[in-house]
C-alpha cells in the first residue's frame, strides 16, 4: 500500500481493497522480488505480507501506543506464481488491552488459500501521534 505507515509495507505494494474496524482486505502482485527459485511466492514473502497486513490493521484500531508481533504462526497451503494476485485478509479475532490476538490469510483468486497466519501483539512504550 503506496500510503502505509510502513516503508516495508510500501515495498510490499498492495492495495486496499476493504477497511472495517478490525478487518483489512488487500490485493497484492507477485513481483520478481517475491519468489524462490521455484517462480513462486517465498514463504518469507507471504509470512511478510500477513505480518505487515495485520500490523496496519492493529495500527488502525486507533490505540494509544503502538503494537509489535510477539509470534506469528505461518501454514503455506498453496502455491502462486510470478504475476499472479492474491487477496490477503487480516482480521482481529480479540483486542485485550494489552495483547491483541490476529488471524490472517492470503487466497489466490481459483479461491485456494496461499496461507494463514496466527499472530499476537503487545502494546510497546511507544506512544502514537
Amino acid at each position: 500500500m503506496s500510503n502505509s505507515p510502513s516503508p516495508f509495507g510500501q515495498w510490499l505494494n498492495g492495495t486496499l481493497r476493504e477497511v472495517a474496524y478490525g478487518r483489512l482486505v488487500a490485493d497484492f502482485e507477485i513481483r520478481s522480488e517475491m519468489i524462490n527459485p521455484a517462480k513462486v511466492l517465498h514463504g518469507g514473502a507471504a509470512a511478510a505480507i500477513l505480518d505487515d497486513l495485520v500490523g496496519v490493521m492493529v495500527y488502525a484500531l486507533g490505540r494509544e501506543y503502538a503494537y509489535t508481533s510477539v509470534n506469528l504462526t505461518v501454514d503455506f497451503l498453496h502455491a502462486v506464481r510470478l504475476g499472479e494476485v492474491v487477496t490477503a485478509t487480516a482480521e482481529v479475532v480479540r483486542a485485550g488491552k494489552n495483547i491483541v490476538h490476529c488471524e490472517g490469510r492470503i487466497v489466490a483468486t481459483d479461491g485456494k488459500i496461499v496461507a494463514k497466519c496466527a499472530t499476537n501483539l503487545i502494546q510497546t512504550s511507544v506512544k502514537l501521534p
